[in-house]
């Protein structure tokens, strides 16, 4: 059995500026003035947009993540419905050389017998699985005993208006640990390569 850490990882070549002379571009043809651009001028545009809760202009630009995570934090994600999802599929893939599971963020490290009962329980469920396909159970019939913890691969694209309603309602203090622990990551590594759009989630939760 293998544990690691769960991770978030940007996908496009992504270029911050051209990001926002994009938006800018679009939200001017709204009010027809295309002649106010100028260098410089897509930046205070898109925060204003934002700072006035005109954030349909940010409905034109996706962005496409890479996320390592486990069974839990997927079926959250999931319900983003204003999102493409391609998911790691527990009914054709074969864990048979070995399940991996992603560390929990919670009270995990805290005590050395919650690490001891997880783990025990995650060696568990690796060997019951095994032992069903050794009874020529499918992998769609045996995943019927893999945790929650079990790592997932999700590739998720999104707008950036769509990109913040998930970062506000998954970065905050209330959502659950693990999904909290994953969208933190994202956010910085967002934050990093597009300028403004992100500025105030960022002040907010970072």
């Amino acid at each position: 059995m293998k544990i690691i850490e769960q991770s978030a990882e940007i996908m496009d070549k992504i270029n911050g500026e051209e990001i926002l002379r994009k938006i800018e571009l679009a939200g001017r043809t709204c009010y027809q003035s295309l002649d106010k651009i100028k260098l410089g001028s897509a930046a205070l545009f898109v925060a204003e947009r934002i700072k006035d809760g005109h954030k349909s202009v940010l409905e034109h630009v996706s962005v496409t993540v890479k996320l390592i995570t486990d069974r839990g934090v997927l079926a959250e994600l999931t319900r983003h419905r204003l999102a493409s999802y391609s998911v790691e599929s527990t009914r054709y893939c074969n864990y048979d050389d070995g399940l991996t599971v992603i560390r929990p963020v919670w009270k995990y490290g805290t005590s050395d017998e919650i690490k001891a009962i997880w783990t025990e329980s995650m060696r568990d469920a690796e060997c019951a699985y095994k032992e069903l396909l050794n009874y020529d159970l499918t992998p769609q019939e045996a995943r019927s005993v893999l945790p929650m913890s079990t790592k997932t691969e999700i590739v998720m694209t999104a707008n950036l208006r769509e990109w913040r309603t998930i970062f506000r309602q998954r970065c905050d203090k209330a959502a659950h640990p693990q999904m909290r622990n994953l969208m933190l990551q994202l956010l910085r590594k967002m934050s990093d390569k597009i300028p403004v759009v992100f500025d105030d989630l960022v002040d907010m939760y970072l």
